[in-house]
């Protein structure tokens, strides 16, 4: 395929993009708003500084690239910054971290009028894309107008570089037109290689999420939280947390949640489900499991009743992390490809997931091999992992201090990213 194919379809597909965009806004309204901006239609402009362009589609790529957003804060204070993501959570994300230090615009569609008035009206001095966000109209508008862009905690999985294969001459030319491509493995660069792009491009950095901030508030705000639920649960409390979950998969933590507790009475389940659009869902389905539950979003109150609290709010994961006992990392139990679970790890917390990790399949391996990650292949798994931590404190600390030790060795893809995008920049 090549790219004017490749518009074509998109122009012809732009009805059913825009109908989902209605779909969603029905379930989550954010979703109906500032609509012009996917075309590229937006009041903010640049006020005369040089433009450091920023992309992360949504929450998570937002909170892994605020270390990297806040450190070029600070090397290149008379540029302005804007990031852009897809979402509204994203863009929700981009204020509570940054506040009115960065401008926010959702990100153009990839179709190629609404790609040029973007780049028109930004003209950033340089691009720079977080993990595998591919669009090929929009690193072609800033190749041809010698914008350098540069992808940046960039993987690439096995299945998903057979996708991109299938694309040929569209994924191979797109990938000739970034500048730099900063791949968290090697395994993942040779991916990108062998689909065109050039091993001069190459840098393996590893993955800038290995650098995330854990700051003293976040631990703070975990261990209030902590006791909060601790004094009015009444009680000896073990909190397992299931972050990120996805549909398919919530039952099948609740049956094995269910499982631990016929055992072991102190456990109690935060269910954090990966899309808002499905807390009401995954909040009525555990009431069909006849648990006792409470939306962390409202504010109420645990009891001694209370058995699974949903957590419903958005950029609260690291701190719930800090306040729970167990992790089980979501995407996995289901082909989703995994998540996260450095974010855990780096908490000193022992971190669980199911076999479907192709997303992180370095990481994870890794990680393992480090004995931070129990890997597990079914719920019945799921709850012998639960319960064997739960009836050795040794096995569960050590298990944490390993996920902790694991991530603290890996930091450093930071600042060598830092190092790529400052050869295109200016002071």
């Amino acid at each position: 395929m090549n790219r004017f194919i490749y518009s074509i379809l998109l122009y012809l597909a732009s009805p059913i993009v825009m109908g989902r965009l209605f779909i969603r806004a029905r379930k989550s309204p954010a979703y109906g708003l500032r609509k012009a901006e996917r075309f590229g239609f937006f009041r903010w402009r640049p006020d005369g500084k040089s433009v450091i362009w920023i992309h992360s589609v949504s929450v998570g790529e937002t909170i892994a690239s605020a270390p990297m957003v806040n450190a070029l804060k600070q090397l290149y204070p008379n540029h302005q910054i804007l990031i852009t993501t897809m979402t509204p959570t994203g863009s929700d994300q981009v204020k509570k971290i940054h506040g009115e230090s960065v401008a926010h615009v959702y990100a153009p569609y990839d179709l190629p009028d609404a790609v040029h008035r973007f780049i028109k009206a930004v003209s950033p001095e340089v691009a720079i894309i977080i993990d595998t966000e591919l669009w090929p109209n929009t690193i072609a508008a800033c190749h041809q107008r010698n914008i350098p862009v540069i992808l940046v905690n960039a993987r690439l999985s096995e299945r998903s570089a057979k996708g991109y294969g299938k694309l040929g001459r569209l994924t191979r030319n797109m990938l000739q037109q970034i500048s730099t491509l900063a791949a968290q493995d090697q395994e993942g660069g040779q991916r990108f290689i062998e689909l065109g792009l050039s091993p001069s491009h190459l840098s393996v950095t590893g993955s800038v999420k290995f650098d995330l901030d854990v700051s003293p508030n976040i631990l703070a705000a975990g261990k209030v939280l902590r006791q909060r639920w601790q004094n009015s649960m009444e009680g000896d409390v073990r909190l397992l947390i299931a972050a990120s979950t996805h549909e398919g998969e919530d039952q099948k933590i609740l049956n094995a949640f269910k499982e631990v507790r016929a055992s072991d009475q102190r456990i109690r389940l935060i269910l954090v489900p990966r899309h808002p659009e499905r807390f009401d869902t995954v909040f009525s389905l555990i009431r069909q499991n006849d648990l006792e539950v409470v939306r962390h979003s409202e504010g109420s109150e645990a009891s001694l009743d209370t058995q699974v609290i949903l957590g419903d709010t958005m950029g609260e994961m690291m701190t719930l992390f800090a306040a729970s006992d167990i992790a089980f990392v979501g995407g996995s139990l289901v082909e989703t490809g995994g998540h996260n679970m450095l974010e855990p790890a780096a908490l000193n917390l022992p971190v669980l997931s199911g076999p479907h990790v192709f997303n992180f399949a370095e990481i994870s391996s890794s990680l393992e091999k480090a004995g931070g990650l129990k890997l597990v292949q079914n719920e019945s798994e799921l709850a012998e992992a639960v319960l064997f931590l739960l009836g050795n404190q040794q096995a569960c600390s050590e298990m944490g201090d390993n996920a902790q030790a694991f991530v603290d060795a890996n930091r450093g893809a930071l600042q060598r990213t830092l190092d790529i995008i400052s050869n295109s920049l200016s002071r």
